[in-house]
């Protein structure tokens, strides 16, 4: 399979999304990849595949490689002589802003590029951690309680200590903080703060399991689910360790879980997935407590796409890429102008 993986763009997962494109060269090994690199000046650029490592792009190293630009279907690479097009299915690997908040799908929506990801509307409601709360309220799906809170605001907080303080619409834990009491608060929320203009506050749970779920829908129809994982962790992964966790390629192992509990992580999935994020491989991040299950949070592009997750990722993606969802086009034949025209005699 013919497969071009997008990644970088200009968002403070940056790195991660680089991590990410490196780690699938290996697993989709048996693909032919193109790789092509948005960076923080949203300029494009053919990745010569020998080249994918840290140091081409830390080093500057892919200012000297083809740039590129969009064109219907595709990118392309123009030279005094010729025109080379590259019209592959995409992966949208582009983490956090720019990749999951809407703004590549609606570009390769606009130009008409095949991709693998997100739509926009999928991007909306899973950047931003409110509207994931509030779209979660709208299909049935449980969270945990919140309250937000707005840059300059007093900062009123009803939720009892200890406390998670999360900017709204980032991800890979950067700027969260557990506050255990009022004393830590300011500093918190002073960080959170260098990030978003919100924040989302929500209690710290004692006790709450954690389980990672992911799947994408075939041409079927049909869900298709991940193993579930139980990330073993500290009270919660930091950046540099979730940084480290994006380079994960072996297949981890199976939550010791029984049947019941799978079947309601999956219902739930069901319901995040179904209608919105056709066209993804996407992971939920569920708590288990007190028995309930509660969405924590959807990754619309996964780190390293979950690929430890999926017995046989490779296949995942190409039943993926069979599915994908493809935007009605408008057809225009100007009859109201020529009508208009007509009647003046023009």
């Amino acid at each position: 399979m013919k497969l071009t993986i997008l990644f970088g763009g200009a968002s403070f997962e940056h790195e991660i999304s680089i991590v990410s494109a490196i780690t699938l060269k290996e697993k989709l090994s048996t693909f032919t990849l193109e790789f092509i690199f948005c960076d923080t000046n949203h300029q494009f650029y053919l990745i010569d595949t020998t080249q994918m490592k840290a140091s081409t792009f830390s080093k500057g190293e892919y200012k000297k490689m083809p740039q590129l630009q969009l064109t219907h279907g595709g990118f392309f690479q123009k030279t005094m002589f010729s025109k080379t097009e590259y019209k592959n299915t995409v992966l949208n690997l582009v983490h956090g802003g720019d990749g999951e908040d809407g703004t590549i799908a609606a570009l390769l929506d606009f130009y008409s590029i095949k991709y693998i990801g997100p739509r926009v509307e999928a991007s909306v409601f899973s950047f931003d951690k409110r509207y994931t709360k509030y779209y979660a309220e709208a299909i049935g799906v449980k969270t945990v309680p919140y309250e937000m809170l707005f840059k300059n605001e007093h900062a009123n907080i009803q939720t009892p200590y200890p406390i998670i303080i999360k900017p709204a619409s980032l991800g890979s834990s950067i700027g969260v903080s557990i506050v255990k009491d009022e004393s830590e608060l300011d500093y918190a929320l002073d960080v959170a703060f260098e990030f978003d203009d919100v924040v989302v506050v929500e209690p710290f749970l004692e006790g709450v399991k954690e389980y990672n779920l992911a799947g994408y829908k075939n041409r079927e129809g049909k869900i298709c689910f991940s193993i579930v994982e139980e990330p073993h962790k500290e009270e919660f992964l930091d950046f540099e360790k979730k940084y480290m966790d994006f380079s994960r390629s072996e297949q981890v192992l199976k939550a010791d879980i029984e049947d019941a509990l799978e079947k309601r992580l999956q219902s739930s999935f069901t319901k995040v997935y179904n209608n919105m994020f056709e066209g993804a491989l996407i992971r939920c991040d569920f708590f288990v407590h007190r028995d309930e299950v509660l969405l924590n949070e959807i990754n619309p592009i996964p780190g390293s796409m979950a690929n430890y997750l999926f017995e046989d990722f490779a296949a995942a993606i190409e039943e993926l890429s069979l599915a994908l969802p493809h935007k009605k086009r408008i057809t225009t034949n100007y009859e109201y102008i020529h009508s208009i025209s007509s009647a003046k005699g023009k």
